[in-house]
């Protein structure tokens, strides 16, 4: 299996901090392959011995800006415990509800495009419910919960300019961990 050619930008790149435009559609064949490369890409990534070969960080979610292309549109491949894989891409998407409750990942997220260890937590909802577009304008709702509810949410900030370090404090990075669940 070849790795598509991919280039991620990193968190200095100033593409990161703007807003993605909405997506018109039909979405164009160009996009669609991006997309499937990028999913195609992720699965690699979370492949021990393919990761190991290209030197890849694992990854679960990407959006286009990480490419640097301003458009409201991510992908996740999120694999299962029996080695499958689900794959989402999500246009246009907007958090329709949300949880009370909060989590936060305990050894902390990660980006691909931020390529150094960072401490801290990011306070997420555990549940969300999605209202996004297929490839041909569709509309689908789609409710998630735990990592895919972060993995989720993570990439919704990417649509807006905003990184998970942005959003970790900065005087205290593990604040109101005490009012939130570990996951």
């Amino acid at each position: 299996m070849e790795l598509p050619k991919i280039t991620i930008l990193d968190e200095k790149n100033k593409i990161l901090h703007q807003k993605s435009f909405e997506v018109k559609f039909p979405v164009s064949k160009e996009d669609q392959k991006l997309a499937e490369d990028t999913i195609k890409y992720l699965k690699m990534s979370q492949d021990e011995k393919i990761a190991s070969k290209y030197n890849l960080r694992a990854g679960m979610g990407m959006a286009f800006v990480q490419l640097g292309i301003l458009k409201r549109i991510f992908v996740i491949a999120n694999k299962n415990d029996n080695g499958s894989f689900e794959e989402y891409v999500i246009i246009n998407p907007k958090i329709i509800s949300q949880s009370e409750e909060l989590i936060y990942v305990g050894e902390g997220e990660g980006c691909l495009s931020v390529n150094r260890s960072v401490d801290g937590i990011v306070p997420r909802h555990a549940r969300i419910t999605v209202e996004y577009y297929d490839y041909q304008g569709n509309k689908k709702i789609t409710r998630v919960r735990e990592d895919l509810a972060v993995a989720f949410q993570h990439e919704i900030d990417h649509l807006n300019g905003i990184l998970f370090v942005d959003k970790i404090d900065k005087k205290n990075p593990y604040k109101n961990a005490n009012k939130m669940r570990e996951i």
